[in-house]
Parts: structure tokens; sequence; C-alpha cells
């Protein structure tokens, strides 16, 4: 007890001695200087958390601390008050500023940005399928007997218009010609345009605004076109047009497409055509071509059409040279005096390149050749990948797209976009377009079981192509898509003495 009470007395802190003054100093015997202790920490300082009375002591408190440039300004030039309010002001607007680039960083973090890729190789690459097309899709005399009364009906009408006599044959008088021309409807006409007001024009049809690069006839005074009603007659329009080539031609192309779907499948013309009617040589890599490296389809507008190297030939070209010895060589045999008058305004032939697993929309994608020159073209495969989910908005094979495929062929954007014109086309005009695929039980569309499917087409041609049918919204990007761009190298017309060699009507090609 007494040890445990000499260490307390110890330990306490020496009392002072009283009488001694200021300056004084104090010696123990055996003991040097005492050294202060350090002064224990307050309650208030030891809480984890400190509290502030008021927020302007708190905001004084990060004002003097912060790390932040002009932050202190704040609080040494408060009694200035101008001061104050311009740091104020510029210390506010570095916040924004700072929190405007986070808004930047984040909305672009949030938006999946993707880095685009281009690599260029000269690797060994499969040909693509080219289409081949004879630019006229009959034979004008195995056709004749069936668009005989169209070309009548069509002389007399150019005759009324125009005054222009374009047959020895035509019918004496103005009643035999309204006689005959009584046999077809939808009749061609002359309409003329009310006088504009205010010396303004008014707007052309929509049809008709696309077709403006034709020579007008009288376009101040009237214009051409026919007359298209719906089932019960109460509701008409005229489908007219600014130039007189481009009605006729319309108004013919529409009478064809009629004849077209009367027409048997089995007919004799339908039937493939020798390969040496129209294709006198082909090569690719030098190697002759045999009839097993091509197949073999009819376009109503096109005529005859031959596919190189398609899904279905067993063994697909490789290409790994350029340069116009390489690569596919065609010379073509075209006939000019052999087209259907007022439908097939060219010769030569139609070409397209596409994938060996994609139709050849003619129309979208191909190119004429011309006679009597041969032409050079390059080509070259760009393949694209999209990042679906988040990333955008694509399809892998389209069994998410709300349309259903009519081609057999794989899912490409343009497969939809004709697939559902022809589904509306369908459920709109109860018959199907004889240009796009229909399917089983549905009939092509003719005005003599039909009478009013042209109304319908037409107007649905347009919502169509203002995208009220939601085709283009429907029908999205595949998520991978490989075409091939050609590129046209050059044309040579041959010399003399070449066009001395070969018959007149000869075309030559190469890709």
């Amino acid at each position: 007890m007494e040890g445990n009470k000499l260490e307390e007395q110890d330990a306490s802190p020496p009392q002072p001695t009283p009488g001694l003054m200021k300056g004084d100093k104090r010696e123990e015997q055996g003991l040097g200087p005492e050294p202060a202790a350090p002064q224990q920490p307050t309650a208030e300082e030891e809480a984890l958390i400190e509290f502030h009375r008021s927020y302007r002591e708190l905001f004084e408190f990060f004002c003097n601390n912060t790390t932040i440039h002009g932050a202190i300004r704040l609080v040494c030039s408060q009694h200035n008050r101008m001061k104050t309010a311009f740091w104020a002001v510029l210390w506010l607007c570095t916040f924004g500023m700072m929190y405007w680039q986070f808004g930047l960083l984040f909305g672009e973090y949030f938006s999946y940005p993707v880095s685009l890729n281009i690599n260029l190789n000269s690797d060994k690459l499969v040909f693509p399928a080219v289409t081949i097309c004879t630019l006229n899709p009959y034979r004008y005399p195995e056709i004749k007997e069936e668009l005989e009364e169209l070309d009548r009906i069509t002389q007399q009408t150019l005759f009324d218009l125009y005054k222009y006599d374009s047959s020895p044959t035509l019918v004496a008088g103005s009643r035999g010609r309204r006689d005959l021309r009584g046999t077809l409807p939808h009749l061609l006409q002359r309409l003329r345009v009310p006088s504009p007001l205010h010396g303004a024009r008014q707007a052309r049809s929509v049809a008709s605004s696309v077709r403006d690069n034709n020579p007008q006839v009288d376009w101040k005074d009237w214009k051409i076109g026919f007359e298209l009603c719906n089932q019960n007659k109460s509701d008409c329009f005229y489908q007219t047009y600014s130039s007189g080539v481009d009605a006729v031609r319309e108004w013919y192309r529409f009478h064809y497409i009629n004849i077209l779907s009367r027409l048997p499948e089995a007919l004799p013309s339908l039937e493939e055509d020798t390969l040496g009617n129209f294709i006198f040589a082909c090569r690719f890599n030098q190697v002759s071509c045999n009839q097993a490296n091509y197949s073999h389809f009819h376009h109503p507008m096109y005529g005859n059409c031959y596919t190189f190297n398609d899904k279905n030939n067993s063994n697909l070209w490789m290409s790994s040279m350029p340069g116009v010895n390489n690569g596919l060589s065609l010379m073509l045999r075209t006939e000019q005096n052999d087209f259907i008058p007022l439908l097939s305004t060219v010769t030569g032939a139609r070409v397209m390149v596409h994938g060996q697993d994609e139709p050849a929309f003619m129309d979208d994608g191909g190119f004429n050749l011309r006679p009597g020159v041969e032409t050079s073209i390059s080509m070259r495969k760009e393949a694209l990948d999209r990042l679906g989910g988040d990333y955008g908005d694509c399809t892998k094979n389209g069994s998410d797209v709300p349309v259903k495929n009519l081609y057999p062929s794989k899912y490409t954007q343009q497969v939809c976009i004709h697939s559902c014109f022809q589904e509306n086309m369908i459920k709109e005009c109860g018959c199907a377009y004889i240009f796009y695929p229909r399917p089983q039980n549905m009939e092509y569309c003719d005005y003599r079981k039909h009478s009013s499917w042209g109304y319908c087409y037409y107007k649905l041609q347009a919502d169509f192509s203002s995208d009220h049918l939601g085709c283009f919204t429907k029908c999205r990007k595949p998520c991978r898509n490989g075409s091939s761009r050609c590129y046209r190298d050059r044309t040579t017309t041959p010399s003399t003495t070449r066009e001395m060699e070969w018959p007149k009507s000869t075309s030559s090609s190469r890709s």
C-alpha cells in the first residue's frame, strides 16, 4: 500500500512552492527539469463530426480549408462587396463549367459510342454474283398478238393528242377511232389546266414532280393523264403528267401489266433461251464458262436474266488478282430491232452485282451497258458490322421484323421493303403486284378481275413514298451487311476494223 501511494505521489504534477516569484527556478535534489505534459483533447475536439453554429461559419470553414482556387477570396474580401461579388460570380461560373463537363462526359458514356475501324485487305475473296438481263421482256413477234389491241389504241391516241401518225394502217375516220378506243378502259386524255391565280403556277401532282427531265408538250395550257376510280366510282382522280412522253409511257406500262397478268406461266416466250443467243463468250480468270455456272429467270420489264456464280453454283468462283484479264469477261449480243415499242426504249444489257444469297433488284441497283463498246468495271467488296442492343437498332436475321419475307433469300432491307409493299398491296387492293413475289392462292392484279386496282395502287404508291405505310420504319438494317461497289473504269469504242469483225449489235463487257 505504501508503494502504491508513493507512485501516485510521484506521478502527480509538482505543486508550486509558495514564495517563488516569476523567473525563479525551483530545483530539486537529484531531479532535472520536468517536461510539460501534452494537453488532453476536450470532448468537443474528440467528436468525429464537427457541428458549426451557422451556415456562414460552415462556409468560412470550407473556404479557408478547400483547395479550390479562388474560394479563400470570398472570405478575405468580405469587407469589400465588389470583390466578394466578383469572386462569387467567378466561383459559380467555374463550378457550372465543371458540372457541364461532367454532363458531357456522362452523356457520351451512356450514348454508347462506337469506334469505327476500316481495314483494307487484298486477300482471296469469293467473287460476287453477277446478273445480266437482255433489256427486252419479250420478243415482239412472239407477244404481238397480245399487244395488238393496245398498240392500235396507242397509235390512235398519239394521233388524237399530237396528230402524229405512227402507222400507215390506222383506222380511217374519227368514228372508227372512237369505237376502237372504247374497248380499253382508263383512256389517255388531255386535260386543260385552269388559269393560274396572280401569275403563280399551280403545283404539279406528286406523281409528275419526279419527271421533270423530259421534254414538255404545251405544259402551259394542259396536261395528259388517265382517270382512276374506286370500286363504286364514288372517288376518282387523274394520274396526270406534264410531259406527254411520260404520260404515254406510264399509260402503256399500266396496260402492259394487266396483259402480263393474263399470260400463262407456261408461255413458250417465258422459256429459257439458249445461252449462245445472248452471250457469245464467257470467261472467268481466263477459263471458259459453262451452263453449270449460271441460272436463269425472267423479269417482266428486263426480259431474260442470267445470274453467274449464284448460291446454286456448286463451286463458287474465287478472285485474288485485279485487272481486265481476271474476273468475269462477257461478250453480249443485243437485238435492237426486236424491242416492244414504248416499253423498251433503250438497247444493250442491264447488269447488277450482288451477293450470292440476295435477289437481283434490277430497278434498284442495276445499270445499263450500251452496245457497240467495251466497258470495264472494277468492284470492291465492303463488309459492315453493326452493333445491336443499346448501340443501335439492327436485326440479325429478320426474325424479329414484323414483315414476312416473300423472297427465297436471306433478309436484307430491300427484301423487307418490297415484301412490305406487297403485303399492303394484297391487304388494301386484294391482288398482288406483278413485279413482286405473290403468296399462294393469290392472283396478280388485272382490271378485268380487279377493276379498281389501279386506283388503289397509285394511292398506295404515294403513301409508300411518304412512308405512311411504315415500311422504312419496320424494315431495320441487318447487323451484318456485305456489299460490292462497282466503279466504271473506262468505256472503249472499237475501231472500224473491229466493228467489221463482229456484228454491229455486239456489246462487250468485263468486270
